[in-house]
């Protein structure tokens, strides 16, 4: 059970970055999300959509 949920926060932390870099944002909040989510995978995850992601 727990490779699978490992495996489940990767792929979400892969969706994030890639729509991370698919933003208009400045390529310095970029670097600083995509570090935060790789750093804290389930965390920063979280943070991105709740807070770095506004539409």
């Amino acid at each position: 059970m727990g490779n699978l949920l490992g495996l489940v926060i990767l792929v979400l932390d892969v969706l994030a970055i890639v729509d991370c870099i698919k933003t208009i944002k400045d390529t310095g909040k970029k670097v600083l999300w995509i570090v935060l989510i790789i750093i804290l995978p389930l965390v920063g995850l979280i943070l991105y959509y709740l807070v770095g992601k506004k539409k």
